[in-house]
């Protein structure tokens, strides 16, 4: 058998986009890979045709295929300017839109959007809806010619220098500056040519959903012309051009999802009232008036366990019974089902299930098995199977070390998930170093999918342990609810718990070879943990927070979300900011710290990092920082296939050498 190595995230398929026919018996949805050696991803579009034979394949081959809809039984509609036909115009990109039939041969251009476009959704003949992104300070070149086009463009060109930020925010982690950018719904005309913007100018579109008919659309989003203040706004429409209806949110809720549960809407939204910005949403039971009413506030932690090789996708779907949904419930992602009585049902957890297609049978579902990577699975006659193998392969010529898992109570009598991975040759009379690794968020959770970066510890000799300590998803707000006083407090407690037990559950570990990772958040608490004591040998801490005044000041969400998680602000309560920071302690640091960062990273900006660099080296403790130009957050789950293979090196050998593990 095979050892993990540090490469082989490119070799295990991410499945992603799952989406079904009219009839919902055929599912299309992207496979994913990468090859380290040229640098890049490949995904292509694959179906499941029961009628089919073989019944799984590809469609698409050309490794480019992505966010396939369905145009009919027979056809599926994706996008990609696959013979690199239309340049970007004066900065914008355009969006061809290909179709291409289930029986296969080559994909044919269908049609060409004059900006970028997401989300496609058919919704009549030649009609189509639209995510569309716009940039409110270029000029409208449309109806321009001449030396009037000429001049426009020269100033164009003269401005390409510069960046204007006058909004919060300016830019948004992923998507790089954002100032007086929008997304707008559009009703696209494909026989006309003419595509209508359904939005206001400065309104900014989240997200969109028809219903059966595709008669009617519901969407929400925020709007705003220099401050976000992260509350949505939410219309009820009759297409092709009825008058738009608000749902009376006034100005409290920020609306996550919606979809039509038959001619009735259900919408997950929060307050913020109780749990500030990471409150879980309750579900919403709103009517073509626009009036709406509390359906279940089950307070439920919605999405699926995280990994570091899992695609994403839809997780909210609705039907005339109800809606659908992924919900993590301790550290196992369930599918489940709200009727529109507010009756909850479980419909699948044989799997921890990533993203799902709708209920009507049989039901679709990407999930992870324990210790497995993703595969597409099948709901029908009550049973759960697995119908695809693109992972199989791997995980039968490779050794994979097991999760073993257990539970404690903490000093506070609350109990806390943990897991040990052990080495595939452990010997129980040796010795070992390990990795402690903490997730981010914190309003996230370790599940027992498949994580790559413990996988090739484990493959390396090391025992990685893990755990959900308070602040993580799963077991409703109260659970998650850290922020104030209780930040570096709750959370920190329960980590150092954990380890004790760790260290006396599995007495092979060597105490004094211990090392700590986290990101994100869990680069936050990495900052936090150097300063408040020494027990690791080491620590590697990624796209990290180590002033909350600098971070709510300089990132995508600092201004409302850091403020709401600490409860304070740089004006009013300094000192509680700064007591809050791990800076404020770095002058009591002995651990040797590497800082992992990227430079396009808005959510956690590189300043944070640099601060807690600056003030390591200034008391003399060993420190480094590894700076990846180019990428942003998602550096350690999709930033290119070189860089993540540089990031777990840089953090491998800095934990070799410390924990003495070639020695």
């Amino acid at each position: 058998m095979e050892k993990v190595s540090i490469g082989d995230f490119v070799k295990i398929r991410k499945l992603s986009s799952l989406t079904l026919s009219p009839s919902g018996k055929k599912a299309a949805f992207c496979v994913t890979s990468g090859d380290v050696g040229e640098n890049r991803y490949r995904t292509d579009i694959w179906v499941w045709d029961e009628g089919h034979t073989p019944s799984l394949y590809r469609l698409t081959a050309g490794e480019d295929g992505k966010a396939p809809v369905f145009l009919d039984e027979d056809t599926v509609l994706f996008p990609g300017d696959r013979k690199n036909r239309y340049p970007a115009e004066n900065g914008v990109s355009r969006t061809v839109l290909n179709r291409i039939a289930l029986s296969g041969g080559e994909a044919e251009e269908l049609f060409v959007l004059p900006f970028p476009a997401s989300d496609l959704t058919p919704v009549g003949e030649g009609l189509y809806l639209a995510s569309g992104l716009r940039d409110l300070s270029l000029p409208d070149l449309s109806g321009m010619s001449g030396e009037e086009k000429s001049a426009a463009l020269k100033a164009l060109e003269e401005e390409k220098d510069y960046e204007i930020f006058d909004e919060l925010p300016f830019w948004i982690n992923g998507r790089g500056v954002t100032n007086k950018k929008r997304h707008g719904l559009f009703l696209c005309d494909t026989l006309s040519g003419k595509e209508t913007l359904l939005t206001d100018n400065y309104f900014d579109l989240h997200g969109f959903s028809v219903n059966d008919a595709h008669t009617r659309v519901v969407y929400w989003g925020v709007e705003f012309t220099s401050l976000n203040t992260q509350k949505s706004r939410m219309f009820i429409r009759t297409l092709p051009d009825g008058e738009p209806v608000e749902v009376a949110l006034n100005g409290r809720y920020r609306v996550d999802q919606a979809v039509f549960a038959g001619e009735q809407v259900v919408f997950l939204a929060a307050t913020g009232e109780k749990y500030g910005s990471s409150e879980n949403p309750a579900f919403y039971l709103c009517g073509a008036d626009g009036i709406f009413t509390l359906l279940s506030d089950c307070d439920p932690s919605l999405g699926a366990v995280g990994s570091d090789i899992a695609g994403g996708g839809n997780s909210f779907w609705g039907d005339e019974t109800g809606v659908y949904f992924v919900q993590t419930i301790g550290y196992h992602s369930v599918y489940r089902h709200l009727s529109l009585a507010g009756m909850l049902e479980t419909l699948a957890d044989d799997v921890s299930i990533v993203s799902c297609a709708r209920g009507k049978a049989p039901i679709f579902l990407i999930g992870m098995e324990k210790d497995a990577p993703q595969e597409l699975y099948l709901k029908e006659n009550n049973r759960v199977r697995r119908i695809s193998s693109f992972n199989t392969g791997y995980l039968e010529t490779h050794e994979i070390a097991h999760t073993e898992h257990f539970s404690f109570i903490d000093k506070d009598g609350v109990e806390i998930d943990g897991w040990v991975l052990f080495p595939g040759d452990f010997d129980a009379t040796k010795r070992y170093p390990a990795i402690f690794d903490v997730h981010g968020g914190p309003q996230t959770a370790y599940g027992e999918g498949f994580f790559h970066e413990m996988q090739y510890w484990a493959g390396l000799g090391y025992i990685v342990f893990f755990c959900n300590p308070r602040g993580s998803s799963g077991k409703g707000g109260a659970f998650a609810d850290i922020y104030g006083d209780n930040y570096g407090v709750r959370d920190y407690n329960d980590l150092m718990e954990f380890t004790d037990h760790v260290l006396a559950r599995v007495p092979q570990i060597d105490p004094a070879r211990v090392a700590m990772t986290g990101g994100s958040y869990g680069g936050f608490m990495a900052n936090w943990i150097i300063g408040h004591t020494d027990r690791f040998a080491a620590v590697a801490s990624q796209r990290s927070i180590s002033n909350y005044i600098s971070k709510c000041l300089t990132t995508d969400i600092g201004y409302y979300h850091n403020l709401s998680a600490i409860q304070a602000d740089p004006w009013n309560s300094p000192e509680k900011m700064w007591a809050h920071s791990p800076l404020a302690y770095a002058d009591k640091v002995k651990t040797p710290t590497l800082f992992i960062q990227s430079d396009e990273d808005y959510r956690c900006w590189m300043g944070d990092a640099v601060q807690m660099l600056q003030a390591l080296l200034m008391h003399g403790v060993p420190a480094r920082m590894c700076l990846f130009h180019g990428e942003n957050h998602e550096l350690s789950r999709s930033g290119k296939p070189k860089h993540r293979v540089r990031r777990l090196k840089e953090i491998t050998e800095w934990f070799d050498h410390y924990l003495h593990r070639c020695d």
